[in-house]
């Protein structure tokens, strides 16, 4: 599953890839007619990341579809190499300088993949998508894939955030579910006269805060300003950014968070939700097994939780389907593959596959629209499902869209706008600065 804490680590390792693709010179491929044969069979390598071990559900998965697909295309042999997550990091970093990335491979999105993009690496696979998922990937999730208008990965997971609430505490103060920003902040302040926290937040690691700034800019701006900040389209001091800015300053000095939030880490903050300390908790949907199929939560727990969409600002562009999130892993073919055209194939069916059955068998959401309705799921998967159906927009988180080195700064005024140390101004200008010196 996608998790946002080692992305800080794989944009770095994708700096390295840079250095070293940087002073490759051009090897002969080992993909040789030879190694693409198995006596009359076609062979396709395929490297993944989810070993039997420590990933039995995924690995399950896979082996399933291979099986499958080998008895389905009887000339066809998929040869397998499984490797934990970070072997799998280092060894396709090894085989990248050598020109030997194998037919099929994983990959992560946005910078991971810059290096292997401008060293001619992986296949466009636009001609895929055209003909295989016409309508049938969650909006945003191949986008995250694309480079220069190139799509080089098809995403197979997929997280995006909403807030979890305790329904409970909500029933305690008849609350009820905020549609707009209005009500929510009367949800807030209810919940403050009452000496209730509103809200958890572990801003110690700061990408969690950068997600309440990001929805607030998606609600006020609509789905691209941030992006277009982000990608020099537009500017980060664009009036609907220095309006979630302050709107994020009003929150905090209503007491909508959680004391000494700036201080907390994530898995702290969490605690405060799953201990009903707290009564919501915006967080991506991978938190979904702690709401519904763990063994190690309380079905009593369980069914107090309930999530509802980010709401709308009242004169803003956004729309309430419009999501924060980004995919997990995608496949990538080999542009070097002497079998590329097959290789092509069994991705395609890969992932279909994949969306047919992640859910149920693994937990996991795929990229890809799931039918709710022939399918036995806890009813928070299938509703967070059938959302994503009707989704019009994901927004990849702001700090994976970035260099290295502007996200480093994203983060740290992130933190600083929550802890007061920031004014709005002085939280947008300084991005931009930092942004507009990698012009």
């Amino acid at each position: 599953m996608f998790h946002r804490k080692a992305m800080s680590a794989l944009l770095s390792i994708a700096l390295l890839m840079v250095l070293v693709l940087a002073g490759c010179s051009s090897s002969t491929s080992s993909n040789d007619e030879s190694a693409s044969k198995d006596g009359d069979k076609t062979v396709i390598k395929f490297m993944h990341l989810w070993p039997e071990g420590s990933s039995k559900a995924q690995f399950t998965i896979v082996n399933d579809i291979i099986k499958q697909y080998e008895k389905d295309h009887p000339d066809v042999k998929v040869q397998t190499e499984i490797l934990g997550n970070e072997q799998y990091k280092d060894k396709i970093k090894v085989l990248s300088a050598s020109n030997e990335l194998p037919d099929v491979g994983v990959t992560w999105a946005a910078g991971y993949m810059q290096p292997f993009v401008k060293g001619e690496m992986f296949a466009p696979l636009d001609d895929v998508i055209d003909s295989n998922f016409k309508d049938q990937f969650v909006a945003g999730t191949t986008e995250a894939f694309a480079i220069d208008g190139k799509t080089y990965g098809l995403p197979l997971e997929l997280n995006i955030t909403p807030v979890y609430y305790n329904k409970e505490i909500f029933e305690k103060y008849n609350l009820e579910v905020p549609e707009t920003y209005d009500e929510f902040l009367t949800v807030v302040k209810t919940l403050t006269d009452n000496g209730v926290t509103p809200i958890t937040l572990g801003n110690k690691d700061r990408w969690t805060g950068s997600m309440w700034y990001m929805y607030l800019a998606d609600r006020i701006g609509g789905p691209e300003v941030l992006t277009n900040a982000i990608n020099r389209s537009g500017s980060f001091e664009d009036p609907a950014l220095v309006q979630a800015a302050e709107e994020i300053k009003k929150l905090v000095d209503m007491g909508g968070f959680v004391k000494g939030f700036n201080g907390l880490s994530n898995d702290e903050a969490k605690g405060y939700f799953m201990n009903e300390q707290a009564a919501m908790y915006l967080m991506a949907t991978w938190e979904l097994p702690n709401y519904t199929t763990s063994p190690d939560v309380t079905q009593e727990f369980k069914d107090k939780v309930g999530y509802f969409k980010f709401p709308t600002y009242e004169g803003g562009k956004g729309d309430i389907n419009s999501y924060v999130g980004g995919p997990g892993v995608g496949l990538f073919v080999s542009e070097k593959s002497k079998v590329k055209e097959e290789a092509k194939d069994f991705v395609a069916y890969l992932v279909q596959e994949w969306g047919k059955n992640s859910v149920k068998d693994a937990g996991v959401i795929p990229a890809t629209v799931v039918d709710t309705s022939n399918i036995e799921l806890d009813q928070m998967y299938i509703d967070i499902l059938n959302d994503l159906g009707e989704a019009s927009n994901l927004t990849l988180y702001a700090d994976v869209q970035m260099s290295s080195s502007v996200a480093q700064v994203h983060l740290d005024m992130i933190q600083s706008l929550f802890g007061g140390q920031a004014t709005p101004k002085e939280f947008t200008a300084k991005q931009e600065q930092a942004l507009a010196e990698e012009e």
